[in-house]
């Protein structure tokens, strides 16, 4: 699976990695909700990091497309909340 982070590339990412990437997933989507803007931060870079470590670097001169796309590290709780969907920024 290939994840994008906005603003900084794709990762490629096993699908075993699912599980606790929707864990962090579910943290932030709770913070968005919850209007909660200091567990919002902690729970975003949390997710994105999640994401680095699971994932390698996609090539950068590839035209693959991603399969999901996160926000970048520097968003506000209003742009992740427009990017949740009734699964959150990562389905399952």
């Amino acid at each position: 699976m290939i994840i994008r982070i906005l603003g900084e590339g794709q990762y490629d990412v096993e699908e075993s990695a699912l599980d606790k990437l929707n864990e962090l997933d579910a943290t932030l989507e709770a913070a968005v909700e919850a209007g909660d803007e200091a567990a919002f931060g902690t729970a975003l870079a949390e997710l994105l990091a999640g994401v680095r470590s699971a994932g390698a670097e996609h090539p950068a001169d590839s035209l693959d497309e991603s399969d999901l796309i996160l926000p970048p590290s520097d968003a506000t709780i209003e742009q992740v909340r427009e990017m949740l969907n009734e699964d959150g920024l990562i389905p399952g």
